[in-house]
């Protein structure tokens, strides 16, 4: 048996004593395949927005504040992948789900030709408390290999959250515009000066928070601001 064949054959043997499923559809995975199967990569809702043409998350953010493009790769929907997808990495401590969206949107963005050369990958904070209890930020993995894609620096030490608020996942969007109001802060505003700044969130459905970072950094120093999540609320 030839020794390079013996790892395939290991991770075989590993997959039919503890197989891998799809987190989109619970269906099993197989060699090649990775987080979703074949099916559920093939179908899920590309928003295919890019940073050259003006779309419905640009138009989001209109008159609230002041950025130079927004993009989103995934919609998402009360039932289908996405909503799976996301509900894993968020509370079933599955943060690799976001290094998988981030390469996948990553390969896309750096052939970009919207978006110029990134100096800085911002991801939206937590609050310390919240992160202590999850263990992780969800948007870290997905910044990390944006940031790597796109050869920016990724920096998780300046943008911080200073009010902790309750998971709004179960509010209305109505709800979540009237109530949710938080509250960030920037750390060493002087290392963003002149800089180029790519913001990345998971998903976006009022803009409350993305707007609310927005501001904190644009009330501190004059920077180029671009948005990039994961999915948003059609």
């Amino acid at each position: 048996m030839e020794l390079t064949k013996l790892p395939n054959i290991i991770n075989d043997l590993n997959t039919v004593l503890l197989p891998r499923v799809c987190f989109g559809c619970n269906a099993r995975l197989y060699r090649g395949e990775q987080i979703l199967c074949t099916p559920c990569r093939d179908q899920i809702p590309l928003t295919e927005f890019n940073f050259t043409e003006e779309n419905s998350l640009d138009r989001t953010f209109y008159g609230r504040i002041t950025i130079e493009k927004a993009s989103s790769f995934l919609f998402f929907n009360d039932l289908g992948v996405v909503k799976n997808l996301i509900h894993y990495l968020k509370y079933r401590n599955q943060p690799q789900i976001a290094n998988f969206i981030g390469d996948w949107y990553g390969s896309y963005l750096k052939k970009d030709k919207g978006l110029p050369a990134i100096d800085m990958v911002l991801p939206v904070p937590m609050h310390p408390k919240k992160l202590k209890k999850r263990g992780y930020n969800q948007v870290e993995g997905f910044g990390k290999r944006l940031a790597h894609h796109l050869n920016a620096a990724y920096c998780d030490d300046i943008l911080i959250k200073t009010t902790h608020t309750q998971t709004q996942t179960q509010k209305s969007r109505i709800f979540r515009w009237q109530h949710q109001s938080p509250s960030f802060a920037l750390l060493k505003p002087h290392s963003l000066a002149h800089k180029k700044i790519l913001l990345v969130d998971d998903v976006v459905t009022t803009g409350a928070t993305l707007e609310a970072c927005v501001k904190a950094i644009n009330d501190e120093i004059n920077v180029t601001i671009y948005i990039a999540t994961m999915a948003m609320v059609p």
